[in-house]
């Protein structure tokens, strides 16, 4: 080296010594990135399958590795039952609020509560206007009796966890959302003229849709959960006081988009998935808008 050529960081000191870091020059250190060579001081180290590598390495092999997913597009969860215990909180929450705490101010303001323009008093709740459009969603959060909630979240952390671990849980979130809006929805587009009613079985029953599309489509076997279906179609149409319209309208949408996200081409999955959601939840807005007039203002 000529003695006017600047001295590179990572050459050996005047005195001999080991090379300093290429980040910290001032550290003086032995080791070297097994990718790129160049040293390295403990601070910069990241472990390796052999030796050591630096962060920038590190980070440039990352970058060009795909993220892992579900079969059907969404982020691996190292806990696949997160968002479905989750839900499983909220409702229990808002039902010990509303059984023991906001008694009966909750169960009043958030039910499914519609009344038309032909009631007296109406049109009143969900037909009176956008601004008690909210119950749609609060509604299928709340339970009055403790064995409706207790049926309602014995199933959902039944089906819940195999649906979140095949989907992800942002798509099963959606999933269980554009359900619960449309057992609502449909339940005010055939009802709205007077009707109150609450619970999560509009979600519930879509989950039961949605994992009959899950074995459909893995080939699994069928009997335990249309044996499950039948039986709970059953109690729905015999018993009094169960909102059929609810039930009925969870199962329809949430199959229909359980199906569009298992069945989404692979090569534009996203996109489609996204279109799905999106169609689900532009019916549900027609199932709302033509409910409004013919209830509404």
């Amino acid at each position: 080296m000529l003695p006017d050529e600047p001295r590179s960081s990572a050459d050996p000191s005047p005195e001999g010594g080991p090379p300093g870091c290429f980040r910290h020059p001032g550290t003086a250190t032995g080791i070297s990135c097994t990718r790129c060579e160049r040293p390295i001081c403990p601070e910069c180290m990241v472990p390796a399958a052999v030796g050591f590598q630096c962060p920038e390495c590190v980070s440039r092999g990352h970058a060009g590795s795909r993220r892992a997913t579900t079969r059907f597009g969404g982020g691996l969860a190292g806990d696949g039952g997160l968002v479905t215990r989750v839900l499983v909180g909220v409702n229990v929450v808002v039902w010990l609020l509303a059984a023991y705490v906001l008694t009966p101010q909750l169960g009043q303001t958030w039910s499914l509560f519609s009344a038309g323009r032909d009631v007296l008093g109406g049109p009143a709740g969900i037909a009176d206007g956008p601004d008690q459009w909210y119950r749609l969603l609060t509604a299928t959060f709340l339970h009055v009796e403790w064995w409706h909630i207790g049926l309602n979240m014995v199933v959902l952390l039944w089906l819940g966890p195999p649906l979140e671990e095949a989907l992800g849980r942002l798509r099963f979130l959606a999933l269980y959302l554009v359900a619960a809006l449309g057992g609502s929805t449909f339940a005010f587009l055939v009802a709205g003229n007077l009707m109150n009613s609450v619970g999560a079985s509009g979600a519930i029953f879509g989950l039961i849709g949605a994992t009959i599309v899950l074995q459909l489509h893995n080939r699994g076997p069928l009997a335990p959960v249309m044996a499950f279906l039948v039986f709970n179609l059953v109690v729905t149409f015999s018993r009094p006081g169960v909102d059929w319209r609810a039930h009925l309208g969870g199962l329809v949408l949430g199959t229909l988009t359980a199906a569009g996200l298992m069945y989404a081409p692979r090569e534009h999955r996203g996109p489609v998935q996204a279109l799905v959601v999106a169609g689900a939840l532009a019916v549900e807005a027609a199932l709302l808008l033509i409910g409004m007039s013919l209830y509404g203002a």
